[in-house]
């Protein structure tokens, strides 16, 4: 009896490790197959697993501003910098909106020393421009917001910083993020502060004390 027994463990213990269940394949997220090997009934691990991308958002068109006015039909929209900007010869000596006669006056505006131009370029108001004068796309944004922002856009392209949507783990499916100004108002980047409130309170969760259990 006693051999019967160690024949059986040496058969089903010969191994180095337990011989996994068969059953049916196993498909990953990305839609490959974990492939089985016949001869031992074991799953190998997946060789190259797919890797999803991430996608970030990036503002489409020219920079616009909306025009706080409406039309004969009480309709209100943006309109391209560009549309008066590219008629108009550039001012250097108007710092911020409040310096302006005619146009922007009530804009608000409170993002450190900045002026105008500090972001906006001056030769083409489609554009913006970093500190060194290099014309930046506006898509771009992200780029001329780096250039003093570091510690954040260090902290953004490690996924601390910013809107996400998606996976983590891009084994298993896409990641979308928010650009800067998908939450940040350029011309007025901070957001207010706020205080805390109470937590919510749920019935269920914190039943009073004189509730009955029964």
């Amino acid at each position: 009896m006693i051999v019967c027994l160690l024949t059986i463990a040496i058969i089903f213990y010969s191994n180095d490790e337990p011989i996994a269940t068969v059953g049916p394949r196993v498909q990953s997220t990305a839609s490959s197959v974990v492939p089985s090997d016949s001869a031992t009934n074991r799953t190998r691990p997946l060789e190259s697993a797919q890797r999803f991308t991430t996608t970030i958002r990036r503002p489409t068109g020219p920079p616009t501003i909306a025009l706080h006015q409406a039309d004969p039909q009480g309709r209100t929209g943006d309109i391209a910098c560009s549309t008066c900007h590219s008629v108009r010869e550039p001012d250097f000596t108007n710092r911020s909106p409040t310096d302006l006669d005619q146009f922007h006056q009530n804009m608000p505006m409170s993002h450190g020393s900045l002026t105008c131009y500090s972001c906006h370029n001056p030769a083409d108001a489609d554009k913006l421009r970093l500190a060194d004068s290099t014309a930046v796309e506006y898509p771009d944004v992200m780029t001329l917001c780096a250039q003093c922002h570091g510690s954040q856009f260090r902290d953004y392209k490690h996924g601390a910083h910013g809107g996400m949507s998606g996976y983590w783990d891009l084994s298993r499916g896409p990641r979308a993020r928010n650009n800067c100004i998908d939450c940040h108002d350029p011309h007025v980047p901070k957001f207010p502060s706020m205080q805390p409130t109470f937590k919510p309170r749920d019935r269920f969760l914190n039943p009073p004390h004189e509730a009955s259990h029964e």
